[in-house]
């Protein structure tokens, strides 16, 4: 019971801290190196700016309609949406259960808990398969892509069990493995993320200064 409590406060405390202490070393690196200027005049289609260039290039991943690859391959980008949701909301139980438990005594969000969650678990394995199975997806994969994604499989899994907060081993197993998932994720594949605000944000500003960002979609020519 106390080994319990120490997994569920304290223990994910110090991989919180680790974490954030890694992840502004990593910040300070980044921003050591500047980005460099535009050496052309601004070109492509009025009516945007770098400032609407910026937002577009954020927002893209909220727009599948907006690139060719997840409008031919909208099965892929919903996948990617719930994989992406059950992360967050499985990131948000490890804070629900010991500080804010009440939330969990209403049966409507315990069941959106796991329907999410569980579904995330579930693309999990299908990402599995299709990593492994696939010739050109075996090529670019590496370990640490085969790991972390078996990682977030199984925490998935012990998470979604754990909603109900019913306490016992599978609770346990998902809070060691949600304190192993902070601290290892800063040198693993996934910290991809805490570059994502800033890739974009270059990208959208050099696209928009150069006209071509927001995408402005015309319809073919007639024949």
């Amino acid at each position: 019971m106390e080994f319990q409590h120490f997994a569920e406060h304290r223990l994910q405390e110090i991989a919180l801290l680790f974490m954030a202490i890694v992840y502004t070393l990593r910040l300070i690196w980044l921003f050591k190196f500047k980005a460099g200027k535009e050496r052309q005049p601004k070109t492509g289609l009025p009516g945007t700016s770098m400032k609407k260039g910026i937002l577009y290039s954020w927002a893209n991943i909220f727009m599948p309609w907006a690139m060719e690859s997840t409008r031919a391959k909208f099965f892929i980008y919903l996948q990617f949406a719930l994989f992406h949701i059950g992360v967050t909301l499985a990131i948000a139980l490890s804070f629900i259960i010991p500080y804010a438990p009440t939330v969990l005594e209403i049966p409507l969000v315990v069941m959106l808990l796991q329907i999410f969650i569980g579904l995330a678990c579930i693309i999990g394995v299908l990402r599995i398969i299709r990593r492994a199975g696939g010739k050109y997806m075996r090529a670019i994969s590496t370990p640490d892509d085969y790991f972390s994604l078996i990682l977030l499989t199984v925490w998935f899994f012990f998470a979604t069990l754990s909603v109900p907060n019913k306490g016992g081993t599978i609770q346990l197993v998902y809070f060691l493995l949600t304190a192993f998932f902070l601290i290892y994720v800063p040198f693993s594949k996934i910290s991809h993320y805490l570059y994502y605000p800033f890739t974009r944000y270059y990208f959208g500003k050099t696209m928009g200064f150069r006209g071509t960002y927001p995408i402005r979609h015309v319809p073919p020519p007639r024949a």
